[in-house]
């Protein structure tokens, strides 16, 4: 017996490595001083260009999406949302990412399949200016299913002691701006796929008229980055707080940025609920409180100004590309700081 026969495959390893080695590098940017393959990643930052740098990290994953990846044999988006959703979580403290890595285990390893999984993390890596700086690929037979894998991601970022975005200077009378998502993002897929595949009895591949597309295309929507239009907005102390609102919806996110003495009034009509969420919703017969505490409902991000800055925030938002961000709440006076709606319905 060998370890082949056992169900690992190095060959096959040293295959991924092989694909993938291109499309890493193809991310490399000038802080890197490490090849694909070492044992651990090196990256120098910048010196000058940060008079008290503040090193952010994170770590995620992309949930149960993955398993609507699996369905549709479709492998590029899922790194892509991994990179994004990365990303946007160290950006809510005004972090600009540095480098990313990444965990694929997976119970036989198809290097084609991997190589479309790093395809997808590389390209997002690109679009976000960070460095895909290594990462871990780990054959495990007989803990995932024939064709199935795990996907998480670790980022580092950096900003400015001067620069950090920590919501302490959030004041009642504040208002709320929302920044429209492309989808459900990563979240909510339990639920989703729970409706789809189990009540509805669909599949990927069943084209739905209420969203003009398959589930498949409407499911596997990526994750989108909020870096390209917060990131020219974060000087000036305009923004007091962000949220990037994932797991938990609006409901449980936003009072994670708001500091004590402080809640949140969100008016529920003052954004037009895209059509995917609409038919969860009347085909799973979800309560209204629990679709606002599981899916984004169409706001992937919230920004927190003074009101009289407002107006110019949205302006500048709309000319980098974030069309239909509008003023969708208020802060209020609130202890612990929390989130009710009007017009919920």
């Amino acid at each position: 017996m060998d370890y082949r026969s056992a169900g690992v495959d190095i060959d096959a390893g040293n295959e991924t490595v092989r694909r993938i080695r291109a499309l890493a590098r193809s991310t490399f940017t000038p802080g890197v001083l490490s090849e694909i393959g070492a044992f651990g990643g090196l990256f120098q930052l910048e010196s000058g260009r940060f008079r008290e740098p503040v090193l952010v990290a994170s770590a995620d994953g992309v949930g149960t999406k993955l398993k609507v990846a699996f369905l549709a044999g479709k492998h590029d988006t899922v790194g892509v949302d991994l990179v994004n959703h990365c990303v946007n979580d160290i950006l809510m403290q005004g972090a600009e990412p540095l480098f990313f890595l990444d965990y694929l285990a997976t119970g036989r390893l198809s290097p084609a399949v991997a190589e479309s999984i790093v395809g997808g993390m590389a390209s997002a890596c690109r679009d976000n200016g960070c460095a895909l700086l290594g990462g871990e690929t780990a054959e495990m037979p007989g803990f995932y299913g024939d064709g199935e894998y795990d996907l998480a991601g670790f980022i580092v970022g950096v900003v400015d002691k001067t620069r950090l975005v920590n919501g302490r200077a959030i004041a009642v009378g504040d208002v709320l701006v929302g920044v429209p998502s492309s989808g459900l993002h990563t979240n909510g897929y339990s639920l989703a796929r729970r409706i789809a595949f189990d009540q509805l009895g669909l599949t990927v591949d069943s084209h739905v008229p209420e969203l003009g597309r398959t589930l498949g295309e409407a499911f596997l929507e990526p994750h989108r980055s909020y870096l390209p239009l917060v990131r020219p907005l974060l000087d000036g102390g305009r923004i007091k707080g962000l949220a990037h609102i994932t797991g938990g919806g609006i409901t449980e996110n936003l009072p994670r940025v708001l500091p004590h003495g402080t809640a949140a009034v969100v008016d529920a009509a003052s954004w037009e609920v895209p059509p995917i969420f609409r038919w969860l919703r009347q085909n799973g017969r979800v309560p209204v409180d629990d679709m606002m505490r599981t899916f984004n409902m169409g706001l992937g991000l919230v920004v927190v100004t003074a009101r009289d800055k407002a107006e110019q925030l949205i302006e500048e938002l709309a000319a980098r590309g974030g069309r239909d961000a509008r003023v969708v709440g208020k802060v209020v006076p609130g202890e612990p700081p929390s989130v009710t709606y009007t017009n919920l319905s």
